[in-house]
């Protein structure tokens, strides 16, 4: 069954609807986050790899892979830090610094919001469990230790921990470093 867009027109189930050629620059940007996701990536920057302008960049985004920017972002920058403290016995300080957030403790307060431990914890629970990453193909452990982030943190952590927040930042999403 076909579904109507905002424009009445129809398109197979399970599509954005957007122009294939919209896609691929979507998707330059995407994969300059993936390679990269180590820099900062305001939108500005991403709208210019895209060739498109901000707010359809942003909209276009979210639309075609169901997440706004910073969050893929995010994503990607939770995903090789868990991969990092698994893998590596490099400082926790260091990793943080090397998956580009500028505040240990940023990164620290995200990452306990996020994955629900800290990234002390989640070593510690690493190095003590068996490991054995070759038996599991790496797109499986992928997508296996990707966090949900299909709420915004600031919202997750309101929900998870009641916590009261004032003012303006109830409205505010957590912004990447």
């Amino acid at each position: 069954m076909a579904d109507k867009d905002s424009i009445g027109s129809t398109r197979a189930p399970g599509t954005t609807g957007q122009d294939p050629a919209l896609l691929r620059r979507l998707l330059r940007a995407k994969d300059r986050m993936d390679a990269a996701s180590q820099e900062d990536w305001p939108i500005p920057r991403l709208a210019s790899v895209s060739g498109v302008s901000e707010a359809h960049f942003a909209r276009s985004f979210r639309q075609a892979f169901g997440v706004p920017p910073h969050r893929y972002l995010l994503t990607r920058r939770l995903e090789r830090a868990k991969a990092l403290l698994r893998d590596t016995d490099l400082p926790i300080t260091q990793i943080a610094f090397e998956t580009g957030w500028n505040s240990l403790g940023t990164f620290g307060r995200v990452f306990r919001d996020v994955t629900g431990e800290s990234p002390g914890q989640l070593r510690a629970r690493e190095k003590a469990a068996p490991h054995q990453p070759d038996r599991v193909p790496a797109c499986v452990l992928g997508a296996a230790h990707r966090p949900g982030l299909t709420i915004a943190v600031s919202e997750k952590r309101r929900r998870d921990g009641g916590d009261r927040v004032c003012g303006s930042e109830a409205n505010e999403e957590t912004e990447v470093p």
